[in-house]
């Protein structure tokens, strides 16, 4: 089972959405977890995951994590090409390097650009940017490309984006 998790933060607790798919090729979810976390920690500069990082592993414990074979991420593995860790790397650490971790991003930094691969998807002109770790960037970014839908963000990945938006 893949599963692909973003969180949405609201005025006084954080929304984290867990979307779990069979395949690439998949148009619908098999599962949707909503967990809501509340005393979130306030937004660090330079620090994002320690904000997200608990409320994705918070939301993971609402789960058989033995079901899972891979993780999408929405943002970076690697914030430079140093390898210093985004919020995708430090997941993978928390989860004992037991999963391979996709990392999915609308924006760039200039600082880790070796470190992931810019695809455009259907008519659009912005790329992603993927990147990975557990996993070789380039069959993450060819994985990510070959989702379904037709535009720039994957069907389910948007679908989740839109169900941590909702009330």
């Amino acid at each position: 089972m893949i599963v692909t998790i973003d969180v949405h933060y609201k005025a006084d607790y954080a929304k984290t959405v867990l979307l779990f798919f069979e395949n690439w090729q998949s148009e619908t979810p098999t599962k949707v977890i909503t967990h809501n976390t509340e005393d979130v920690l306030p937004y660090e500069p330079g620090s994002f995951y320690k904000r997200e990082l608990p409320c994705i592993l918070s939301a993971l414990q609402e789960t058989t994590l033995e079901a899972i074979k891979l993780i999408i991420i929405d943002g970076h593995i690697y914030v430079d090409n140093e390898g210093k860790y985004g919020l995708g790397g430090y997941l993978f650490e928390a989860l004992d390097q037991k999963f391979p971790i996709i990392g999915v991003a609308k924006s760039s930094f200039q600082s880790n650009k070796d470190t992931v691969v810019e695809i455009f998807r259907g008519e659009s002109k912005n790329p992603l940017f993927v990147s990975a770790i557990g996993i070789d960037k380039e069959e993450a970014a060819h994985s990510i490309q070959n989702m379904y839908g037709a535009y720039r963000l994957p069907h389910l990945l948007k679908l989740m984006d839109q169900i941590t938006k909702e009330e």
